[in-house]
């Protein structure tokens, strides 16, 4: 096939990205029609329940673009808008949630429903705010900043881009999960490792230039500023009674961002000589091919390969063969990792595999050898 021919077959399947900030809303017309509160839970449900089933028969897509063709692919707009859509439809969603919450009449079915429909958005959000932060383009990276203000993470502009790309998958990333570490376990360690790594990284920053870190010009405090604003601005609209609401949501939001970075990684070690650690290559993140999961999450799982070229937009990224590939798709691991031995039942055997049994090449965490190598000897490695 010439470059020329070339035609993007999942080009009309990328609007699924902004389904889900849809749903709230969708949400709403039906408790309004039905007055079934229950439907309030129509989000977590799809993206939870249905996505995963969906999943299970949707298939793969291991199908890459020419590089002929990704510059232009690259430069097609379309694909950038269907990015920015998601923001008004995020915040426009939130303040929806506010306003049910306060005025909706709804008891605590339909409040939860709200928490948790809104802790998903935003949490998907990040995702969007992930995919903006790492272009060049000034207003993108300004959007990624506006993305993240419903959360209060902020502070994820810095560290992922900073941070997380230069130590993934080595034992210092807060952000890379260890064999044998649970998702719990992995919880506090990477929401607070991050945060004090971005600050960090920030003040050196400043630092490096003889500047007072004290500026609107840091990252952090300026996403941090948003956050505080918006949600002073939704208080004084609707009342300090959507503060549990708004503080709720955030962590749920950026609870689901942790837990995607808990499978992303979890056990893979990049090589290390005694003076830096090998480059990173597509051993060093689980990968999926799943095509519904792709559509909704701008092609996340394709995560080898933005580790590799971070400033590549999700339309072009690649598959490899080479790289270690998840059971399924993210939306259903996810759920699998808050069930930690069943993640370890399903997970562990491939990590082991995948460095031929030596723990030693592992991200291990080093409480769990001794169970670890009672489990699993060489011998017993046919299970993979």
């Amino acid at each position: 096939m010439t470059t020329n021919s070339w035609r993007d077959g999942r080009r009309y399947l990328w609007p699924s990205a902004v389904v889900v900030p849809i749903l709230p809303f969708l949400s709403y017309g039906i408790v309004s029609q039905t007055g079934v509160q229950g439907w309030w839970w129509l989000t977590p449900l799809l993206v939870f329940v249905l996505i995963p089933l969906v999943d299970l028969v949707g298939g793969d897509d291991v199908g890459n673009p020419p590089e002929e063709a990704a510059r232009g692919l690259q430069a097609d707009r379309y694909y950038r808008w269907l990015t920015f859509l998601y923001l008004p439809l995020q915040l426009g969603g939130l303040v929806l949630g506010c306003w049910q919450w306060r005025d909706g009449g709804l008891g605590w079915v339909g409040k939860l429903g709200v928490l948790a429909s809104l802790g998903t958005v935003n949490g998907i959000a990040i995702n969007a705010a992930h995919e903006l932060g790492h272009k060049r383009e000034n207003v993108e990276r300004w959007l990624s900043k506006i993305a993240l203000a419903p959360t209060g993470y902020g502070h994820f502009y810095v560290e992922h881009n900073r941070g997380h790309h230069t130590r993934v998958a080595t034992p210092e990333d807060p952000a890379s999960s260890r064999l044998g570490e649970s998702f719990w376990r992995f919880w506090p360690r990477t929401v607070w490792g991050s945060l004090v790594s971005a600050w960090r990284l920030e003040s050196s920053r400043f630092a490096l230039r003889s500047r007072s870190r004290w500026t609107w010009r840091n990252d952090l405090l300026n996403g941090w500023a948003m956050t505080v604003v918006l949600f002073l601005l939704l208080s004084m609209v609707f009342g300090f009674s959507v503060i549990p609401l708004l503080v709720a949501q955030a962590v749920l939001g950026f609870s689901f961002l942790e837990v995607v970075n808990y499978l992303e990684h979890y056990g893979l070690r990049r090589s290390f000589n005694g003076k830096r650690y090998e480059r990173v290559d597509e051993q060093h993140s689980w990968n999926s091919n799943r095509l519904v999961t792709n559509m909704f999450l701008y092609q996340l799982q394709r995560h080898s390969d933005h580790h590799a070229n971070p400033v590549r937009r999700y339309q072009v990224l690649r598959t490899y063969d080479t790289s270690p590939q998840l059971p399924a798709g993210y939306a259903t691991m996810i759920v699998v990792a808050l069930f930690p031995p069943l993640w370890r039942r399903i997970m562990d055997p491939k990590v082991i595999a995948h460095y031929d049994g030596d723990l030693d090449r592992a991200n291990l965490h080093e409480p769990a050898r001794a169970s670890l190598e009672a489990r699993y000897s060489r011998g017993e490695l046919a299970f993979e």
